[in-house]
Formats: structure tokens, sequence, C-alpha cells
């Protein structure tokens, strides 16, 4: 009942949320950090430092997890978690290019960001399993 459309999950995607990233640490920890994200050729990506634990993490394991989710009262609700690989790119261009993506979703980015992008990598998420809920949908009935 509360599982949204294909449309409606790419809706939510599409507004400037935060989203938290999970990758496999050392020992099989999983390493959980808060991002901003934008888009790469359609699939949500986000960067991070070359050195970055999660980079590291990735090269070792390219398993990732990604939940954007909102709301405060059980009613407001509302989510996507997306499973699946993490692609790192290794290119300044694409780092500048994603630094567009998010630039356009949460408002301009300072000269530093692009700056640094020669530090940076760019992180795909390749989408295997999608969830998705809008607690909206029960209508105040749980």
């Amino acid at each position: 009942m509360i599982e949204m459309t294909e449309e409606e999950a790419a809706a939510y995607l599409d507004e400037p949320h935060l989203c938290t990233i999970g990758t496999i640490g050392v020992g099989g920890t999983v390493h959980m950090v808060a991002m901003n994200y934008g888009f790469r050729d359609g699939v949500p990506a986000f960067w991070t430092y070359k050195r970055a634990q999660k980079t590291k993490n990735l090269e070792r394991d390219d398993t990732i997890s990604m939940l954007v989710d909102s709301g405060k009262q059980y009613g407001e609700l509302k989510g996507v978690s997306i499973q699946g690989r993490g692609e790192i790119i290794h290119d300044e261009a694409a780092v500048i290019a994603l630094a567009g993506s998010m630039s356009a979703r949460y408002g301009p980015m300072g000269d530093d960001a692009r700056s640094s992008a020669p530090k940076r990598a760019v992180v795909k998420v390749h989408a295997q399993k999608v969830l998705s809920w809008d607690h909206g949908k029960l209508g105040g009935n749980y």
C-alpha cells in the first residue's frame, strides 16, 4: 500500500534531499555517511575525496546502499532505498559535471568545490534493488 511507483520514486529522488551512503568497511562493518547527491547519466551519484574511507571501501567491495528519506511523524515518512554497486570514476570532468548537477539541486557551489576536483572522484550508484515507501498513502489509517 505504501510503495511508491517508479515515477513517484524518481520524482522524490529529484528533490534536493540528503542521502545516507553505506559501504562495507574493513572487517565487514558498515560505514555510513550523509552526503549531497546529484545525477550522472541518469544515475544517482555523489562526489568524494579519492582517499576517503568510502572510496577505499568501494575499491575493495563495490557493494553500496543509498538511503534518501524524510518525515518526522509516522504519517509523513517517505523514502527510497537503493541497493547495488558503486562505480568510482576518477575523472576531473566527471567531478565538475556532477558539481553542476549538485548546484542545480542545492544552490551554487563555491569555486573551492571545483578547485578540489583533482582530489575527488565521482561514485555512481547502480541500482540492483530499489525499495520505496510513502506513509502519506495510508491517509492516517495505520
